[in-house]
């Protein structure tokens, strides 16, 4: 481990310590907080000494057309602001991040707005942006010889670990809530050899349960506590500024689950901006759903500045999460960016979804959120339509297809939730219909879809 480019800072207290002197559960010895990777004075290194902003962009654009296998990812691409690893040939990569930033033009226009984009993370190898982040712990793990990895999971963070796992030739433990996540997910963590362990908890007693085993065995934990994952996650905020031409958006709108990947994407556009790559920063903020919202009931009762975990439900199951690790770290860059934290119903999400499906972009139903908490902060007069938005699409579609399907079959959501809604949900349902098998049944069916 490079430990002379970087050191992690406590978020809490402050403390620094070296990389390789981190506890197996990356909390702070002094005061339990969460670490931060800091890199040795970027801000204040002046001359020769201080990265030159254009040589960069020069740099990491020609590597886009490079056969390199690292410049061919999307995360690595980027290593001058990586210096995690002592030696890049150990670097973990499937080719991922690189992902498309889409314009949403009828979105745009049903919303009164000139610039919306969605920046689909669910476009990388194993489905989602978990692998932006994998991609970089994974290959610490390696570097230092560990020959297990582990990580409590809702699901995609389970496929992930376990892909890149197996690419590197290192066993991995997932341990997920009995029952409680999409098995889409679940059954990519078992295609890729992990020992898969459902237990009879919640994903906050896995995490509890985890943090346990990795400091009983040399088993290294993949979690979003381990600060290197928020590594590899902070560079979609350099995709999305190359993509401007180095002129950020006005807003970036995450979905909200254990929290890391709104404060990754802030520590990102942080030192963009810290390194003259970019002038400002883009407002960022979180969305979460109504059943699973300690974030944004924290921001309603006290501004951010304390958290109360709530017994998670939703059917957005990346996001159920009830007691989120990174909330500080969250909360911090909502605050410094002036972005906003709040929460949608299961109804909301469900529509938001179907519109992004009829702008034929899939996804998971916790990436639906950012379009959902969208239209509540347009309808709040907090967004003008003259500003520009990305909305980070976290998942596939495919990750919870049974979802979908319940949605246009009609039987996702509950007569009391549907409530109001009904002409809405019915323009968007496409279920399938069973007609006779000749072309006069299949061009009345038309007829009858167009009317």
């Amino acid at each position: 481990m490079n430990d002379n480019l970087h050191q992690l800072r406590c978020f809490g207290c402050g403390d620094r310590i070296a990389g390789s002197d981190a506890r197996p559960d990356f909390r702070c010895v002094h005061c339990g907080d969460l670490f931060e990777v800091e890199y040795a004075g970027w801000n204040q290194r002046k001359g020769h000494d201080r990265p030159n902003a254009g040589a960069l962009k020069w740099l990491w654009r020609e590597r886009r057309s490079s056969s390199e296998v690292l410049d061919q990812s999307g995360v690595w691409r980027f290593r001058e602001l990586l210096p995690i690893l002592d030696s890049f040939g150990n670097a973990v990569t499937l080719r991922e991040g690189n992902t498309p930033l889409y314009p949403l033009l009828r979105t745009a226009k049903a919303l009164g707005m000139d610039q919306l984009f969605a920046k689909h993370q669910g476009m990388n190898p194993t489905g989602s942006f978990k692998d932006t982040g994998m991609t970089a712990a994974l290959s610490v793990a390696r570097e230092r010889g560990f020959e297990w990895v582990a990580c409590a999971s809702t699901g995609n963070t389970s496929a992930a670990m376990a892909a890149y796992a197996a690419r590197a030739g290192l066993r991995s433990l997932v341990l997920i809530p009995e029952g409680k996540i999409a098995w889409g997910k679940l059954s990519q963590a078992m295609d890729y050899g992990a020992v898969t362990c459902q237990l009879k908890t919640d994903f906050d007693g896995c995490v509890s349960v985890l943090t346990e085993i990795v400091q009983r065995a040399p088993i290294y934990l993949l979690n979003s506590v381990n600060p290197y994952r928020l590594e590899g996650q902070k560079t979609p905020a350099l995709e999305i500024a190359e993509a401007f031409d180095w002129m950020v958006p006005d807003h970036l709108i995450v979905p909200g689950g254990n929290l890391a990947n709104s404060s990754a994407l802030g520590k990102g556009f942080r030192e963009l901006h810290e390194l003259g790559l970019v002038a400002r920063m883009p407002r960022i903020s979180v969305i979460q759903a109504e059943g699973a919202n300690p974030l944004a009931r924290s921001f309603r009762l006290n501004q951010g500045k304390a958290m109360e975990p709530v017994e998670a439900h939703t059917r957005a199951t990346a996001i159920r999460i009830g007691n989120p690790a990174s909330w500080r770290k969250a909360a911090k860059t909502i605050q410094e960016t002036a972005g906003w934290c709040l929460d949608v119903t299961e109804t909301e999400i469900a529509i938001a979804k179907a519109e992004l499906g009829a702008e034929g972009l899939g996804c998971e139903p916790a990436s639906a959120v950012t379009l959902a908490g969208l239209k509540k902060l347009r309808a709040e007069n907090k967004i003008a339509g003259s500003e520009s938005v990305v909305l980070v699409l976290t998942g596939h579609t495919l990750k919870d297809a049974d979802y979908t399907i319940d949605f246009h079959r009609g039987t996702l959501l509950t007569d009391r939730e549907k409530a109001g809604y009904e002409a809405e949900l019915d323009q968007l349902r496409r279920n399938a219909v069973v007609v006779d098998a000749t072309p006069a049944a299949v061009l009345a069916a038309l007829e009858g879809s167009a009317g």
